[in-house]
């Protein structure tokens, strides 16, 4: 593991993980998400039996608790995951960091068996992260075009179903959340897809910080990854069949 100082540096605290670049536009699909324009965006651990409800109260208090800024506007994640797991991955004019956890995974079988089975056997298809969950906030110092924003979130999450396949065998997880930003005073970029220089960034980052988040939550503690929906503590899995058909003309 490399020490970086990236455009986009972090700072955990208690259970909290700070992502700054001063004025950064961001797209976020977690909890009040959407596009905001903040110093930070944050990811959040909470503890194992974790019910809370009013989850703005809840943030602020983590926050204040860990000595950050009110949040604001700011996006937030939550994850059951240790930000003692989170890992940061940097190569050009992207950073990522990553927390991963796989204890309530979500199977999408391409060949089900027809059984509409949503939430699995024995499952629990909460969207209240558990000891899971895969967070992703990825940073660029480009400036996105507003599509090319929003189509980071495609090249992230797909770079993430890729590396959570190869190193678990599950897609993800029932909670995932991804966060994109960019700068707007860098240069100006129109697209962001695989082929471009901020995409092939994102997704050479978005798998590196992954995969290693991965590794020290099962690898570095006593932690065991699961084989299947069934070993899972929660999960689910999409059996059901959609009715398919071809558009009219």
């Amino acid at each position: 593991m490399t020490d970086f100082d990236p455009a986009y540096g972090a700072i955990r605290r208690d259970g909290v993980l700070r992502v700054r670049r001063p004025g950064t536009e961001w797209l976020s699909t977690g909890w009040n998400g959407g596009r905001t324009t903040a110093d930070s965006a944050y990811n959040v651990s909470v503890p194992e039996g974790w019910g809370r409800t009013d989850l703005g109260a809840y943030v602020d208090e983590r926050l204040e608790r860990a000595e950050f800024p009110h949040a604001g506007d700011a996006p937030v994640l939550l994850t059951g995951v240790d930000q003692a797991d989170a890992r940061g991955a940097q190569y050009g004019p992207v950073t990522a960091y990553a927390t991963a956890g796989i204890s309530n995974p979500a199977a999408l079988p391409v060949d089900p068996d027809g059984q509409s089975n949503v939430d699995g056997s024995g499952s629990n298809s909460s969207t209240r992260p558990g000891r899971g969950t895969v967070n992703v906030i990825v940073g660029t110092t480009r400036a996105l075009a507003p599509g090319a924003l929003a189509n980071l979130i495609a090249v992230a999450a797909e770079a993430k179903t890729a590396t959570l396949l190869a190193e678990t065998g599950f897609p993800g997880t029932t909670t995932d959340a991804v966060v994109v930003g960019h700068d707007p005073t860098g240069e100006r970029v129109e697209f962001s897809g695989s082929g471009t220089d901020v995409g092939a960034a994102t997704r050479a980052c978005v798998r590196d910080a992954v995969s290693a988040s991965l590794r020290a939550h099962y690898e570095d503690r006593d932690e065991t990854l699961p084989d299947s929906i069934g070993d899972a503590t929660h999960g689910v899995s999409t059996d059901a069949r959609a009715a398919v058909f071809r558009p009219t003309r």
